[in-house]
């Protein structure tokens, strides 16, 4: 049996994707490898510490989507809500590393690393604002 719902139905109630953690095991692992090359320990450090920042990060936040915002909740609080008729357009940039998910709300831009399911994130944005989603470009050689 399957886990997901019908899109009908997620459409009306609050989906909180499942945390990722493929981004800080990617950077927390790089700043291991960077131990065995010949440079100063700091770069490592530094790589290092970031990764664990998105882990705890990773733990300690949710993303939901309802039909109406964009929420982030930090242990069971509201941090910032983002109403999606504010929103003029978004994109996920490598979803597939994963990468970072940019929305352009009235007032400003903003770029969110993907801590959650890529593909989970992708298909409940496409099922609220999908018409808002900017497209990769297929070509964009001149033609003659």
């Amino acid at each position: 049996m399957s886990n997901q719902s019908s899109p009908k139905s997620n459409q009306n109630q609050g989906i909180i994707l499942k945390p990722f953690m493929r981004l800080p095991a990617l950077i927390t692992a790089l700043g291991l490898v960077l131990l065995l090359l010949p440079i100063p320990y700091w770069p490592s450090i530094l790589v290092s510490t970031f990764g664990i920042f998105l882990l705890i990060q990773t733990l300690i936040l949710r993303l939901e989507i309802t039909s109406q915002d964009l929420v982030v909740w930090q242990l069971g609080k509201e941090l910032r809500r983002f109403p999606f008729k504010e929103w003029i357009s978004w994109r996920l940039f490598l979803p597939k590393l994963p990468g970072i998910l940019y929305f352009r709300e009235e007032a400003s831009p903003h770029l969110l690393p993907i801590l959650f399911d890529p593909n989970e994130l992708a298909d409940q944005l496409r099922l609220r604002v999908g018409s808002l989603e900017i497209s990769k470009p297929l070509d964009q050689t001149p033609k003659t």
